[in-house]
């Protein structure tokens, strides 16, 4: 069993390049609700390069994909390994850095990469001196909405497990995900159920601190206890449990009053008896 978080923190050392550990999903900018990829925390400096390089893992979470959870390969939390460079690597450099990391460290063989088609003939040459095959695909550009730039994607049969992404044409930013390294490097494959994803991506929004509410993170938190609840999982938490008994409550108010108040709207059901129409209606 290699053990990839201590592996690629003595990379970095070896190599003087400053690493941190970021285990929450707390956001850092008011632009999301939490921390949706490593680069979020950067921003600043890849507006004013200084030269330097920096690494970290960092724990994400991106909802766009809450629909999508227990099919297997979609996630809501996950951690992020990253490289960071604000003018102070090449792209050839983070490429060779990148390569030595994954296929000489990890031994994972990555048999296909991606370029945009753009960038081909410019970017071909890096890769000349590994065994890999090259493929256009115009979709290899990445933005946050604010900073973004063309990349280079990397697959391992067929899997994307990772980008080098060249922001504002200047800078460096590589990301590869953690789960998906431990799945190939260790056969470890984590229990990707609807449940279970709610589970983990729950207790690592309660440990970044947050608590159910009617507003932003508080009300994402909700959502997900409520969801977990009417998927039959459970959780050995206060907050799990409360949520229960506030949908119990809230089911047997309404089946008790909707007789009586066939004509009202869903506004007035919340504003007079804090109802939620779609939540006591969900199967």
């Amino acid at each position: 069993m290699k053990d990839i978080y201590a592996l690629y923190e003595e990379y970095c050392k070896v190599r003087n390049i400053p690493f941190q550990l970021d285990t929450n999903v707390r956001p850092y900018d008011d632009t999301t609700l939490f921390c949706p990829a490593g680069m979020q925390q950067f921003k600043d400096r890849f507006k004013s390069p200084d030269g330097k390089t920096v690494a970290n893992i960092q724990s994400c979470l991106r909802l766009k994909d809450l629909d999508e959870i227990g099919d297997g390969t979609h996630l809501l939390y996950f951690n992020m390994i990253g490289l960071f460079s604000f003018n102070g690597l090449t792209i050839k450099e983070a490429i060779d850095f990148w390569m030595d990391f994954v296929v000489g460290v990890l031994e994972v063989d990555i048999d296909t990469i991606t370029l945009h088609s753009s960038k081909f003939d410019d970017w071909k040459w890096m890769y000349e001196e590994y065994d890999i095959v090259l493929k256009i695909d115009d979709d290899c550009r990445w933005t946050d909405g604010e900073i973004g730039g063309f990349c280079t994607e990397f697959y391992h049969k067929g899997v994307e497990i990772g980008n080098i992404v060249n922001p504002l044409g200047t800078c460096i930013d590589v990301g590869f995900g953690m789960e998906r390294l431990e799945t190939i490097v260790n056969g470890k494959k984590d229990n990707m159920s609807a449940i279970s994803t709610l589970q983990s991506t729950i207790m690592k929004i309660i440990e970044s601190g947050y608590w159910p509410g009617s507003q932003k993170q508080g009300y994402v938190l909700r959502r997900l206890l409520r969801k977990l609840y009417k998927l039959g999982g459970t959780l050995d938490h206060p907050f799990f449990e409360k949520e229960v008994e506030r949908q119990r409550k809230a089911k047997e108010r309404y089946e008790r009053l909707k007789d009586k108040h066939t004509d009202k709207s869903k506004e007035w059901w919340f504003d007079t008896h804090g109802i939620n129409i779609d939540e006591v209606n969900e199967e």
